[in-house]
């Protein structure tokens, strides 16, 4: 649904600035006299905005580099501030994911080593049933090949 709303052609936003700022998920900002007041984020696109902040959501219960973001800002600025913070950090990775062509690689998780954790049970399972997984039990020893003389 992200992807519908954002559609195909990007060429609109010429940086991930104006692609946060088009969506407003970007920190508000107001000035006046040199003081910064409110920093109240824009009413924009009411869907993608729903939609990243209950990914937002649900990305702070998971064991990712946005579940530290949500629990950076939480602690200074509350649940809101945090979950709109998220889902512009969200936001800017789609941005790059999408401009790149490239999918999302976390820092720290190796994706590879998930896949096998969660699929070597059903991997086993297969060779057992195909007959290519070896027959538990003691293990023959070869006997040595006579030595000519």
């Amino acid at each position: 649904m992200i992807l519908v709303e954002i559609g195909a052609d990007r060429s609109g936003f010429p940086g991930v600035a104006h692609f946060a700022s088009w969506a407003a998920l970007c920190p508000g900002y107001h000035a006046s006299a040199g003081q910064r007041k409110t920093g109240n984020t824009r009413k924009g696109n009411h869907a993608i905005r729903y939609r990243l902040c209950e990914a937002a959501h649900a990305a702070r219960r998971t064991n990712s580099a946005f579940r530290s973001v949500y629990l950076r800002w939480v602690g200074r600025k509350g649940h809101k501030k945090a979950i709109i913070a998220v889902a512009h950090k969200m936001l800017r990775v789609m941005y790059f994911m999408f401009t790149r062509r490239q999918g999302y690689r976390a820092a720290g998780i190796d994706d590879q080593a998930l896949v096998v954790d969660r699929n070597a049970p059903r991997w086993i399972q297969a060779l057992k049933k195909y007959g290519d997984w070896p027959k538990s039990g003691p293990a023959e020893t070869p006997v040595p090949a006579p030595v000519p003389a």
